[in-house]
C-alpha cells in the first residue's frame, strides 16, 4: 500500500454528556419499584449504613411506596413518557450543533435508561476522546452532582482506553443561568391573570445533616435565591420541597409554609424551582397538583407554578454558555 492510499485516520470528537436524575420506564409499580430499588440503594443519596438501611428498603419501602409513586407519575406522564426523560432528550436534541463540528451531544439518567454507562461507551464508540460530564443540577450537592460523577468513573474503570473527562461545575451563581432563570420568571408572571402577594423559590429538601457534614448545596440555593430576587427587583421565599423519613430537613418545608401563608393574609402566590433543569414529577406533582391543594385549602385564592428552564430557547442558550465554557482548550470555541 503506498502513501496515498493509506485509509484516512478520524479526527478525534468531543462528546457532552447531560445528566440527570433518572425516571421510571412506566408509571406503574413495577417499573417505580425498580428505579426506587436502585435510587434508593445508592450510599450517596441515603447515608446510613447499609445492614441498618437494607431490611428497611426491601422490608417496609420497596413494599409500600411504589404503588403511590406510581400514582403520582400517573397524574404527569405524557405521550412521549416521563416528562424528565423528554424534556432532558429535548434539550439534547437542541444543544446538537451549537458547539461546532466534531463535538457529540448526548444524554443519560444517573437511575434508570438511558444509564450512563451504555451513553460513555456510545461516546467512546463514536470516536470521542473527550467527554464533557454535564450534570445538569445548578446547585452543588453530592447526592445529585456527586453520584452522577461517580457512575461515570465506575464505567470509566471498565475501558482500557479511557477518554480524556471533565466536568461542568455547579452553575448556581453564573450570570447566563441567573438571566435565563430571570427572563424564565418575569415571562411565566407576565402570562397570569392576577399578581403574586409572594414569590416562592422552592428548592429540592436534603437532610439537614449534609449541610452539617460540609456539602454546599444550602448555601448554593441560598445564593441562587438572592441573585434572582435582585434580578427581578423582588423578595423571594425560600423553601425546601421533599422531605423524605424522620430525619430533620432543611427548613423551611414548601408543604408547610404553603398551608401556613394565607394566615398571613398572602393569598396569591407564584412557585418557581430553580434548581430543576427540567419539569418533573417533583414540580409537577408535587408542587403544581398537591402544592395547589394544599395552599387553597388553607385559604389561598390564586396559586401558580411556573414552568422549568426545560428545553427553551433561554435555557439552551445558557447551557451552551456554561458548556462552551468548559470546552476552551479543547477546541476553538465559535
Amino acid at each position: 500500500m503506498t502513501p496515498d492510499t493509506h485509509p484516512a485516520i478520524p479526527v478525534p470528537k468531543i462528546g457532552v454528556l447531560l445528566i440527570n436524575l433518572g425516571t421510571p420506564d412506566a408509571a406503574e409499580a413495577g417499573a417505580v419499584r425498580r428505579y426506587l430499588a436502585e435510587f434508593l440503594s445508592d450510599p450517596r443519596v441515603i447515608e446510613i449504613p447499609r445492614a441498618i438501611w437494607k431490611p428497611i428498603l426491601h422490608g417496609i419501602i420497596l413494599r409500600t411506596r411504589p404503588a403511590k409513586s406510581a400514582h403520582a407519575y400517573r397524574q404527569v406522564w405524557t405521550e412521549d413518557g416521563s416528562p424528565l426523560a423528554a424534556i432532558t432528550r429535548a434539550q439534547a436534541k437542541g444543544l446538537k450543533g451549537r458547539f461546532g463540528d466534531g463535538v457529540v451531544v448526548d444524554y443519560a439518567m444517573r437511575y434508570g435508561r438511558p444509564a450512563i454507562a451504555g451513553r460513555l461507551a456510545a461516546l467512546k464508540d463514536q470516536g470521542c476522546e473527550r467527554i464533557l460530564l454535564a450534570p445538569l443540577y445548578p446547585q452543588y450537592c453530592a447526592a445529585t452532582t456527586a453520584t452522577a460523577n461517580d457512575a461515570a468513573f465506575a464505567a470509566l474503570a471498565g475501558m482500557r482506553w479511557q477518554p480524556a473527562i471533565r466536568t461542568l461545575p455547579p452553575y448556581y451563581d453564573d450570570p447566563a443561568y441567573i438571566e435565563a432563570l430571570a427572563i424564565s420568571v418575569r415571562a411565566g408572571l407576565a402570562a397570569l391573570d392576577f399578581v403574586p402577594d409572594a414569590i416562592l423559590a422552592s428548592f429540592h429538601g436534603m437532610p439537614q445533616r449534609t449541610l452539617e457534614l460540609g456539602d454546599p448545596y444550602h448555601c448554593h440555593c441560598q445564593k441562587t435565591a438572592r441573585l434572582l430576587s435582585e434580578a427581578l427587583g423582588r423578595e423571594l421565599i425560600v423553601t425546601f420541597q421533599s422531605r423524605f423519613g424522620r430525619a430533620k430537613w432543611l427548613e423551611p418545608a414548601t408543604d408547610t409554609t404553603l398551608a401556613a401563608l394565607p394566615a398571613r393574609s398572602i393569598k396569591r402566590i407564584a412557585i418557581v424551582a430553580p434548581g430543576f433543569a427540567a419539569d418533573c414529577v417533583e414540580t409537577l406533582e408535587e408542587l403544581a397538583l398537591r402544592g395547589r391543594e394544599t395552599f387553597l385549602a388553607a385559604g389561598g385564592t390564586h396559586f401558580a407554578a411556573l414552568p422549568c428552564l426545560n428545553a427553551s430557547e433561554q435555557s439552551l442558550a445558557m447551557a451552551e454558555r456554561v458548556i462552551n465554557r468548559e470546552l476552551e482548550g479543547w477546541r476553538a470555541v465559535p
